[in-house]
């Protein structure tokens, strides 16, 4: 796997993870910048220049054999828009600048899809299956960004339908692409064979993926038919979890057998997030807490992070780490630990103080300081895993 662009790869990470930091002081001091635009600008770069980079270069490294010069020429361009993005969202939000920049990055997305589709090479039908399912999912989120510009010409960005829109590529990157692609690389490394449990984790964790889109669109235009489709995807879910576990038992056992135990520490700490996003999306099978989720920024953040940090992001390490691209050093122990200390005490403060909204307790003393303090760990930890590919 190309180091630099790994490295490129991280500095995105690190550059978004330094905008969540100054996100977060916003609430114990000025800023001197528009927090909707950094929040903008912070879910891009982390979205976009992070997990569909990383995404790309594992990608191309693993399922790509003749890597002709076309792959790196679009992962600098697709680069450049991130860049664009970095810039132009903190300054003007979504404007004439910003807007080109995404445009630029999506069209640069279909291409990759293209290109992919027509030289990927395996002899694995789990990883051809897989693979190919996360790039529709990816183009398919994107009719979401499409739909934004009608809707606020034609009723607003209050409006239901923009808001629906915006869920549609949220909930398709994040459940579909990026978590499917994540799979895929996974699957790929344990080399999982094709059988009839495989076909039923792939036929079940589609239409959960599909049905779980319900509960976002009953935020916005409640009906009771969404709640139960969303109980419906919720199940599926769960059953997929099930049969994931299955797949993988006996394989990850061999995949980390006589690893470094930070490997070890890194896969359990995602798998371990993998399950408790399932649990969580579980609970929201109660109509009283699914709309408590949206009403309660806390809980909302906390998910987010919990599949993004968590789950995506812990698997991305992972495959780093096995990627031989890193020197076993106290800076790579620090770093990995330092980032899942952080997003330990981030997570239990937005869970703890979400709780304390819910039933009407008074605010965590300190709370938004210590919130501010334990973030800080988030950028130090892919500091120090960004020194120690340096130092290689």
């Amino acid at each position: 796997m190309p180091k630099k662009l790994v490295i490129v790869c991280l500095i995105n990470f690190l550059i978004a993870a330094v905008m969540g930091l100054v996100l977060r002081y916003s609430s114990i001091g000025d800023i001197g910048l528009n927090y909707r635009f950094l929040t903008h600008a912070h879910s891009h770069v982390a979205m976009l220049g992070w997990v569909y980079l990383m995404l790309y270069t594992l990608i191309v490294h693993y399922f790509i054999p003749d890597k002709k010069p076309i792959y790196n020429r679009l992962f600098w361009v697709t680069e450049f828009a991130v860049v664009g993005m970095m810039l132009s969202f903190p300054i003007q939000g979504y404007a004439a600048f910003s807007i080109s920049f995404s445009t630029l990055h999506i069209f640069c997305s279909y291409y990759f899809v293209y290109l992919i589709w027509t030289h990927n090479k395996t002899e694995s039908i789990v990883t051809s299956i897989l693979l190919k399912a996360s790039l529709f999912f990816m183009l398919l989120s994107t009719f979401g960004v499409w739909c934004l510009g009608p809707a606020v010409s034609m009723l607003g960005q209050a409006s239901a339908f923009y808001q629906i829109a915006i869920q549609f590529f949220l909930h398709f990157q994040f459940n579909g692409w990026f978590l499917i692609a994540i799979i895929t690389v996974f699957f790929h490394l344990l080399k999982i064979k094709d059988s009839k449990l495989f076909r039923q984790f792939f036929s079940v964790l589609v239409a959960s993926t599909v049905f779980t889109f319900a509960l976002p669109i009953q935020w916005f235009a409640p009906h009771n038919v969404l709640l139960w489709i969303n109980s419906i995807g919720v199940v599926l879910q769960l059953a997929a979890l099930f049969t994931f576990i299955k797949l993988i038992r006996t394989k990850l056992y061999t995949l980390i057998d006589k690893k470094s135990k930070l490997i070890v520490c890194i896969y359990s700490f995602a798998m371990f997030c993998f399950v408790l996003k399932v649990v969580f999306q579980l609970v929201s099978i109660l109509p009283e807490f699914s709309q408590v989720v949206y009403e309660h920024r806390n809980f909302v953040i906390g998910f987010i992070h919990l599949l993004m940090l968590g789950v995506i992001t812990g698997f991305l390490f992972a495959f780093i780490l096995q990627s031989k691209l890193v020197n076993y050093f106290k800076t790579l122990y620090i770093g990995v630990y330092c980032f899942i200390l952080g997003f330990v005490l981030t997570e239990t403060a937005l869970l703890v103080q979400g709780c304390n909204y819910y039933f009407g307790y008074e605010i965590l003393p300190n709370y938004y300081l210590l919130l501010f303090l334990f973030s800080l760990l988030l950028p130090l930890g892919i500091l120090f895993i960004l020194l120690n590919l340096f130092k290689k």
